[in-house]
């Protein structure tokens, strides 16, 4: 996983894009992101041309319309992403990313039930 490199963040649009709509044509993540702001076909072609060199995203051609699929799942992409965030800007402490996390944004009542649950299921205790 390591010899993939870190997505930039109109990268993670497309990839957003293909792990919501699975393997899809250039047109159909065209479409997709048109809806939040306005893009330009040639633009998507060019970024999914070059997430394929880059090994982000696969490139199906049996088809006249190529089909684009995101290489790793968008759970390794992020564990990828939180890693490196964890390394460069927290010295390797979990606890310093979590606390500024919460610090940062109030985390609702059903996401600190899922925090605990984890943090019980680590420990190997129960809820």
């Amino acid at each position: 996983m390591s010899s993939v490199p870190r997505p930039t963040p109109a990268e993670l649009e497309i990839l957003r894009v293909l792990w919501q709509r699975g393997p899809s044509t250039v047109r159909e993540v065209h479409v997709t992101l048109s809806e939040h702001r306005p893009t330009g076909y040639t633009t998507v072609l060019k970024m999914l041309q070059i997430m394929t060199d880059k090994n982000l995203v696969s490139r199906d051609e049996r088809q006249r319309a190529h089909v684009y699929s995101a290489r790793l799942a968008e759970s390794q992409t992020q564990r990828q992403l939180v890693r490196d965030l964890l390394e460069r800007a927290f010295d390797g402490s979990a606890m310093k990313l979590v606390m500024h996390a919460l610090a940062d944004r109030k985390a609702s009542p059903e996401e600190i039930a899922r925090i605990r649950q984890l943090l019980d299921d680590m420990e190997g205790g129960e809820p």
